[in-house]
């Protein structure tokens, strides 16, 4: 059998988070963070004072690209770190003011970033498209691969 790249739910995902991530950093270059560092963001905003480890568990990213994406964010005046009160090995992470002023903004980004991406489909087929994501990575996640 022959390999189709336009076939493969693989070879697709991998351009479509390709051209979400270009969006993405389109949008967020103007507010002052990358990507990669959105994710982070999110979970900071939801709840400040996590640990390094703990947002580990919650992205599923490797440790190495953890610490090199807080070492940028620290550097670009989005997070301080501050010793943690009871665990003197780690640290806490919280938000600079400024990553606090552009939580609005950074998630208008985000919106407009898939808005841009997904302008061709109708309502009920990009209900259908995130299901069916949210479906084969759960699958993943069941599996084993990298969700």
């Amino acid at each position: 059998m022959a390999f189709n790249r336009m076939e493969s739910a693989t070879y697709l995902a991998s351009l479509l988070a390709k051209n979400f991530s270009r969006a993405l950093h389109e949008r967020g270059q103007k507010l002052g963070f990358a990507p990669g560092q959105f994710p982070v963001l999110l979970e900071l905003w939801a709840e400040e004072g996590l640990t390094q480890k703990q947002l580990l568990d919650r992205l599923d990213i490797e440790q190495a690209t953890m610490a090199n994406t807080l070492a940028r964010m620290e550097r670009d005046g989005l997070i301080i770190r501050r010793k943690h009160p009871q665990d003197k090995r780690s640290q806490q992470i919280f938000l600079t003011e400024r990553a606090r002023q552009i939580e609005a903004a950074a998630k208008e980004a985000a919106l407009a970033a898939d808005q841009s991406l997904l302008s061709g489909l109708r309502q009920f087929e990009r209900e259908l498209m995130l299901e069916y994501m949210r479906m084969a990575l759960a699958h993943a996640a069941r599996d084993g691969g990298a969700a």
